[in-house]
């Protein structure tokens, strides 16, 4: 009779974790007719206007400033979607509003982070070593607005190792960074509006 996964051992965990990494696209629900995305998935499509090219340099700098800026978080968003790793982003999005929670809403609203970014097997599960796991489990015994902060330093570091660097080089970034001499509109904005 099998044991579950806790029998195996962990090298066996580690290469089915990859593995499943790798695969994880096929995972992946496909997008929902136009009609039925919800109202926050809206509010995303929406038409991104053209971004001063200073601000876009002010990217460049740093991964800080790009996802402090409104146009620069949905640029990047739609990039870590269209690599399907938009969960670290979204991780990284939840844990800022988490800081600007409530006292008397922190234990609920913590738990529900766990469990959809944190735990393992989780539906948005972000990538981190079972020690900031385990750190960022025991955090949520004393819930404060800094339980997730080990867990979201990781986070951004891996985002801004990894993923911005990509993005820098991406078509979308270099599309919003092209001068607008030809009023063609960059692959955020919709066309035929």
């Amino acid at each position: 009779m099998c044991k579950g996964l806790a029998a195996l051992p962990a090298t066996c965990l580690k290469s089915a974790k990859d593995i499943k990494h790798k695969i994880g696209f096929l995972l992946q629900k496909p997008d929902p007719p136009q009609d039925q995305k919800t109202l926050k998935e809206k509010e995303k499509e929406k038409v991104v206007n053209r971004v001063p090219i200073a601000e876009i340099e002010k990217w460049k700098t740093s991964f800080n400033n790009l996802i402090k800026n409104e146009d620069g978080l949905k640029a990047f968003t739609s990039f870590s979607q269209s690599e399907y790793s938009q969960e670290n982003i979204e991780f990284w999005e939840a844990c800022e509003d988490f800081k600007q929670t409530s006292v008397d809403k922190m234990n609920v609203k913590a738990r529900k982070i766990f469990e959809r970014y944190v735990e393992v097997d989780s539906p948005s599960e972000v990538n981190l070593d079972s020690a900031t796991r385990e750190l960022t489990r025991k955090n949520l015994e004393r819930c404060d607005s800094s339980c997730f902060e080990e867990a979201q330093s990781k986070i951004f570091t891996l985002m801004e190792k990894d993923s911005y660097r990509r993005f820098l080089k991406s078509k979308l970034f270099l599309e919003l960074s092209r001068p607008l001499l030809d009023n063609k509109p960059c692959s955020l904005e919709k066309k035929g509006k």
